[in-house]
């Protein structure tokens, strides 16, 4: 690529990732690698700027955990945060130590120095003309004393350096983290340190990305034929997208409808990449070969191992019949990669496995294809605007692998599964369909993730004259910036009436609905 890069070095914090959204938000293109690189890669990556993360370690108890000496060789400004700082203060001749008043959360910084970086970025001011900044905080040691050439840039009570510079060599290092929410300047921070003292272009945009991608995959893929596996969810239908528009025939989607899908979603994806993109689709409806399966199961670890192996060899017996296949093209995201260990230094905690990250591959002897591993979600949304794909399709909320077998407590049956969808379908409509009037956006744009849950039991109800005894829908609505942490969302009564009665109405069979007011913890997002 030739768009000029940020490298960020991770030392095992776990918002590492945090620092790469907020670069890219920049317009400039950055990538995560483990802090113990070689010199040589630093050297061979080239980049305009460099930025070292937070750690959970001590500078002083783990000595290996440190910044290569290229970092300082590199002739690029550096920027430190929080454990970052610390490991450019011992590194280059300061001193850390332990801080016996500790600093978790909020705390207020004042500006010292008059830096480039921090010119003109401030949240108040003091009676004494000195500019603060609302900053969070998370760290148990300090430096104590600053390295030759370095000048103090920011301090709070607790920790009289909260922030050096020395901008003969564009060195700066901050005790708080620019990267998260909770430092309301912190974005300015960032695209000041990227763009004005590094001087990064910010010619990281979507739309000029498809060709040099499509260039990409034409000159891996060459006349070779490509398979993936389409789910209809956002990822996979931008990667099939944009490897249809780099390779158009050569590419082959599976779609393997597994009877526990969105209502009407399979239609769609037909409509959308077979009608309207022309690419070649297989349509696999092994709906009733995945509920045989799980006939039965209430376990909900179980539903969801059968599913994943069931998908698995279903998918499997479609790619033997497609001889010339030798890419395996997959909806892998840059998160995925991190997440999984696959950039983390090994020093730190991988968060979670994704099933995106290896398996397939060597079961089916195939090359793999990832076109969107260098992307974070909301730029792999972009990507499929820019493709031409529907908003509405692009901007859909997460829909799990399982789909409704995960919504479906205890045993999963086709009558379930038909009034849950009919019953969803409902709650999403109304969602789209009320405004609020403060934003003047839908419910379902205010809310990150919205859907209904069938329970398995039957209340009484009276409809007409007559008793009924039905199922019992729960709907589930929650906000959240990066679904670590979510809030249940605060609808309006008015939309939930209008909800419930439609669905009490015109789904025949659930006479009872519910709204789940729990957050995320204790709670999870999914019921299941």
């Amino acid at each position: 690529m030739q768009h000029d890069k940020v490298l960020i070095l991770d030392f095992g914090s776990q918002v590492t990732q945090l620092i790469a959204r907020r670069v890219r938000d920049a317009s400039v293109y950055c990538e995560i690698h483990p802090n113990d690189v070689s010199d040589d890669f630093i050297k061979s990556y080239a980049p305009k700027a460099i930025i070292l993360s937070g750690s959970h370690a001590s500078t002083y108890e783990d000595h290996e955990l440190r910044a290569p000496q290229a970092v300082w060789d590199a002739g690029v400004p550096v920027l430190g945060i929080c454990y970052g700082m610390q490991t450019m203060a011992v590194q280059l001749g300061g001193s850390v130590e332990w801080s016996d008043h500790r600093e978790f959360g909020y705390a207020e910084v004042r500006a010292h120095g008059h830096t480039q970086l921090l010119d003109g970025i401030q949240d108040f001011e003091t009676p004494e003309k000195h500019g603060m900044l609302k900053v969070w905080m998370s760290h148990g040691d300090k430096v104590a004393a600053l390295p030759p050439g370095f000048k103090l840039m920011a301090s709070t009570p607790n920790c009289p350096i909260a922030g050096m510079a020395d901008e003969a060599r564009g060195f700066y290092a901050v005790q708080f983290h620019p990267e998260v929410t909770h430092t309301p300047q912190g974005e300015a921070l960032l695209r000041r340190f990227v763009r004005d003292i590094a001087g990064c272009k910010g010619d990281w945009q979507m739309g000029s990305y498809i060709d040099e991608a499509v260039a990409r995959i034409r000159e891996q893929v060459g006349d070779e034929e490509v398979i993936l596996g389409l789910s209809g969810g956002v990822d996979s239908s931008v990667a099939a997208a944009l490897i249809h528009r780099a390779i158009g025939d050569q590419l082959t989607c599976v779609f393997v409808d597994h009877g526990l899908l969105r209502l009407n979603e399979g239609r769609m994806v037909m409509e959308m990449f077979a009608g309207r993109l022309h690419a070649k689709v297989v349509h696999v409806d092994a709906s009733e070969q995945f509920l045989g399966k799980l006939a039965g199961v209430t376990d909900p670890e179980r539903k969801r191992k059968i599913i994943g192996a069931e998908f698995v060899e279903v998918f499997q017996a479609e790619a033997r019949k497609l001889t010339n296949a030798k890419w395996l093209a997959q909806g892998t995201i840059y998160p995925d990669v991190v997440e999984s260990g696959g950039t983390k230094t090994k020093k730190a905690t991988t968060i979670k496995s994704h099933h995106n990250v290896g398996g397939l591959p060597e079961t089916l002897g195939l090359k793999l294809l990832e076109p969107l591993r260098e992307l974070f979600k909301d730029e792999v949304r972009a990507l499929g605007v820019a493709l031409g794909l529907p908003p509405d399709m692009v901007y859909r909320h997460p829909f799990p692998g399982p789909g409704l077998g995960v919504r479906i407590l205890g045993e999963i049956r086709k009558d379930f599964a038909d009034l849950l969808r009919r019953a969803d379908a409902i709650f999403i409509e109304e969602l789209r369909n009320t405004i609020d009037p403060g934003t003047g956006k839908s419910w379902y744009a205010l809310t990150s993730q919205a859907f209904a849950v069938f329970l398995p039991v039957k209340s009484v109800g009276v409809m007409g004259d007559g008793r009924t005894y039905d199922y019992v829908v729960a709907l589930r609505a929650v906000q959240t910036s990066d679904f670590m942490t979510a809030d249940w969302a605060e609808l309006p009564y008015s939309l939930l009436k209008k909800t419930s009665g439609r669905i009490i109405n015109e789904v025949r069979g659930i006479n009872r609905v519910t709204y789940d007011v729990s957050s995320k913890p204790p709670a999870t997002i999914e019921w299941e």
